[in-house]
């Protein structure tokens, strides 16, 4: 089969297009015809060997030290079901799902054990947005949930049309927020018809220098800081670092503030509520652009911009 290949850290070119072994599901494991999957921020990083200072000694432990242990990237897909393993039960063969599983994604088929983060895909919905939901619902979904989200709240999302923040809005509408959005003036109406009620153009505004303050803020961008956010933090609010500041990885502020941070929980209960507000509109998906994998390395390089709003779908 067909996969994108990456034996060393560097650029977008030093993914190529090869031939591997196709994988032979275990008992407990769906094989996956890929139809479609996205390069993620996470990808670009993964590949570029872009950690944090404070990670860097033990990531290359963690991720190879000389070069990549898993050298087939990709954490979104969307496919068909062509086999399933002996114990499987809850999934059959023709079924169309879509989930979240670092690594192996960026191929013609993918191996997703079946109590993974892996879910039917709702009728109607096309393989590209399928593809492009997992990664940023799944992850704005659980940090909502640690920080314990209601009706009513002041929720700010810096980083609003990236692929975390299109669907951190929804969700925070869904929830019953009001939401304000920081975001470039390009991207405004984007970020509106997501459902935001304010949008602050970060070119021009300032959000940690107004007086509204905010029950949680979500930083997507690594960008707003807790010294920064700290004087518009609600007495008990949280800051949600998705994309954190190295200063803030260790700090423990003091009082009722919170820093909510680390890696995002990929729960497959999650991933069946984003499919269901996908399936009643009360989501939908967000992709800027579509590559076919034989152009991957051009979707690296665009991702690299850090300019792309919502998903960046790769079709197989």
């Amino acid at each position: 089969m067909r996969a994108a290949v990456y034996k060393k850290y560097g650029p977008p070119d030093v993914v190529t297009i090869q031939d591997v072994p196709k994988p032979i599901p275990g008992k407990h494991d769906l094989l996956v015809r890929m139809v479609a999957t996205s390069v993620t921020s996470g990808d670009a990083r993964l590949r570029a060997f872009n950690i944090p200072k404070p990670f860097a000694i033990p990531g290359r432990l963690a991720i190879g030290i000389f070069g990549p242990r898993n050298k087939v990237l990709g954490a979104e897909f969307a496919g068909t079901v062509e086999a399933v393993g002996k114990a499987v039960t809850k999934f059959r063969p023709g079924d169309r799902v879509f989930g979240i599983d670092v690594y192996g994604c960026h191929a013609e088929y993918k191996l997703v054990r079946e109590d993974e983060c892996v879910t039917l895909m709702p009728e109607g919905l096309a393989f590209e947005g399928a593809a492009s939901v997992p990664f940023g619902g799944v992850t704005a979904l659980d940090f909502f949930n640690r920080a314990g989200i209601k009706p009513g709240q002041k929720v700010l999302i810096n980083g609003a049309s990236g692929c975390v923040g299109a669907y951190a809005v929804q969700l925070a509408r869904h929830f019953g927020a009001e939401v304000t959005s920081v975001c470039s003036a390009g991207n405004a109406e984007l970020v509106r018809s997501l459902g935001a009620h304010r949008v602050i153009d970060y070119a021009v505004t300032d959000f940690a220098a107004e007086d509204q303050v905010y029950d949680l803020i979500m930083d997507t961008a690594g960008t707003a800081s807790f010294a920064r956010c700290e004087p518009v933090l609600a007495p008990y609010g949280a800051l949600l670092t998705v994309l954190g500041v190295p200063e803030d990885m260790f700090r423990r502020p003091k009082g009722g503030k919170r820093i909510i941070g680390g890696v995002s929980a990929e729960r497959p209960e999650d991933l069946r509520l984003l499919a269901e507000l996908l399936a009643t509109g009360k989501i939908r998906p967000v992709v800027d652009r579509t590559y076919r994998l034989e152009d991957i390395r051009d979707a690296y390089a665009y991702v690299d911009t850090g300019r792309k709003r919502g998903s960046v779908v790769v079709t197989i």
